[in-house]
């Protein structure tokens, strides 16, 4: 099969990072996708290839980054890797801090670092899948929605600093989307329908600000479902207040 781009999609074996690679390959790409655990990822395809990569890991990016091959020809950088703890503040240890700062800062901060130089070659783009959370309050979300506004103001200044080399920044904020994220999370996404996204919606989202070269940007967009609902789990041991799609 013939491609003509290049695409790295982190968090990509499943939710919205699988829905968006599944996507890119129907739009003729070649699919970087890298996560934890690849063996978790049933899906299949020619132009899929997943790399195991912790996020978490500073060493284990730099490593990503020598066995990718064609760097140079990345013309597309989709940061899709989540990572989260709900808990007050006060009960989170500083492992899982660190891990949730490496996973949402700095990961796309290393990443963004070492591939800009080939996107602006490729006049190519970045895709920030950010929160809801990042722009609103919520109990029990302090290092989780502060580190996912943070990320939002990254690609808010790559959009100014890169817009001049042809290099087009997207940061797209999606609220409440059905995914495994919510397993082990003492609430989770209503049953209506109308409450809540699908990843393939985000998808969808992503695929018209990619699908062309236009002469104009959408720097920042949000989507919501029409209604606002969610459910509360009874609290028990089988939900740590953790969720992650790395």
């Amino acid at each position: 099969m013939t491609v003509s781009k290049i695409a790295l999609v982190t968090g990509a074996s499943r939710g919205i990072g699988l829905a968006i690679s599944q996507m890119l390959v129907g739009m003729g790409y070649f699919v970087y996708g890298v996560c934890r655990k690849p063996e978790h990822c049933n899906y299949k395809n020619e132009s899929f290839h997943l790399f195991s990569c912790d996020l978490s890991n500073a060493k284990d990016i730099d490593q990503l980054l020598v066995r990718i091959p064609k760097k140079n020809e990345i013309n597309l950088l989709v940061h899709s890797a989540g990572l989260a703890y709900f808990a007050p503040v006060e009960e989170l240890s500083s492992e899982k801090i660190r891990e949730m700062v490496n996973v949402h800062i700095t990961a796309p901060m290393l990443l963004t670092s070492q591939l800009t130089r080939f996107l602006k070659q490729n006049h190519g783009r970045i895709v920030f899948i950010g929160s809801v959370a990042g722009k609103e309050i919520s109990p029990w979300g302090n290092v989780y929605a502060s580190l996912k506004a943070g990320i939002h103001h990254y690609a808010r200044e790559l959009f100014a600093e890169l817009r001049k080399f042809g290099v087009k920044v997207h940061l797209v904020i999606p609220d409440i989307t059905k995914t495994d994220f919510y397993n082990h999370l003492n609430f989770e996404p209503d049953e209506d329908p109308n409450s809540y996204l699908l990843p393939g919606q985000i998808a969808e989202v992503i695929q018209e600000l990619v699908a062309e070269d236009r002469n104009w940007v959408v720097p920042e967009i949000q989507i919501s479902p029409e209604l606002f609902k969610i459910k509360r789990k009874k609290h028990n041991e089988s939900f740590p207040n953790r969720s992650d799609i790395i």
